[in-house]
């Protein structure tokens, strides 16, 4: 029978929680096997990773070696695999080992830990691999607006646009323009917010303020207008001569992603810099005089 390994750990059981930690640790346990020479496959539940291999799925009789990566090592799941892999060489790496005894843990042939063996605390394996970096996108959407009455269509806007950001290999950072003193996870002052605009690659947005508050700090915003033929979102964008806007009536993915590509090329960026060096007018200029100043 030819070697074969499989890869599991929290994330490859149906109710298991997929962290980022769990994820690397199982991606790097799979590479360093196969760069030895050793085919893996890895197993994800269903919930997390629909198009992927199930545990369930796996056939024991395929593998030779089962490498449990990451997470704790207890409870009746993680034992479980020592039933059903029983003629597989079990290795548990970058685990922690609460109870050695405990049946999860006795089981495996060789256990290489990250903490709780007896030994020096090992480095735990989400420092492998190293990704490739990817854009960090802002997203702020705007709130039910009943003024604009049949026209408002924020739901439909926020229903399609977040179907599309989540399938854009993006980091997406969820903001919100509301301030608030109590909840730590709002800004309290304008400048906190304006402090996350500025590091993000992007901004996507259906709200007035996301865009003006990006192309202040420099930052592309593809601006999506949720009310039918246009309101202040696409009247800002022409205030501000920035072209990434579109109006709900409009929306689609290939205008989206061409936009969004737009966006965070060499041009839109120079051209959101630009904008942020020279904004437009507003109404502040004529201030003094309207009170009679």
């Amino acid at each position: 029978m030819a070697q074969r390994a499989l890869v599991v750990g929290w994330p490859s059981f149906v109710d298991g929680i997929a962290t980022a930690g769990d994820v690397l640790g199982m991606e790097a346990a799979r590479e360093e096997l196969q760069r030895a020479g050793l085919p893996c496959d890895m197993a994800f539940s269903p919930v997390f990773r629909p198009e992927g291999l199930r545990l369930e799925d796996a056939e024991p009789a395929r593998y030779t070696h089962l490498v449990f990566a990451c997470g704790p090592l207890h409870g009746p799941q993680v034992a479980g695999l020592h039933t059903r892999y029983a003629h597989c060489r079990r290795v548990a790496v970058g685990v922690s080992v609460i109870d050695p005894a405990d049946p999860a843990a006795s089981g495996f042939h060789v256990i290489l830990a990250r903490d709780g063996d007896g030994a020096a605390p090992q480095a735990d394996l989400a420092l492998h691999p190293r990704h490739p970096s990817v854009p960090v996108a802002g997203v702020i959407l705007a709130d039910t607006q009943p003024e604009y009455g049949e026209r408002g269509r924020g739901d439909q806007a926020e229903a399609d646009l977040t179907r599309w950001l989540r399938g854009w290999d993006c980091a997406l950072i969820p903001l919100d323009t509301r301030l608030d003193r109590e909840d730590w996870r709002l800004p309290y002052h304008p400048a906190e917010l304006e402090a996350i605009i500025g590091r993000l690659d992007l901004v996507v947005t259906t709200r007035l303020h996301g865009l003006v508050l990006a192309l202040k700090n420099g930052v592309p915003a593809l601006a999506v207008d949720p009310v039918a033929d246009g309101a202040k979102v696409t009247a800002q964008a022409r205030a501000w001569a920035w072209p990434a806007a579109m109006t709900i009536d409009h929306l689609d993915e290939e205008r989206l992603s061409y936009w969004r590509d737009w966006c965070l090329s060499p041009a839109g960026k120079s051209a959101a810099s630009r904008t942020a060096a020279a904004p437009p007018d507003s109404p502040l200029r004529s201030l003094r005089r309207a009170a009679g100043l």
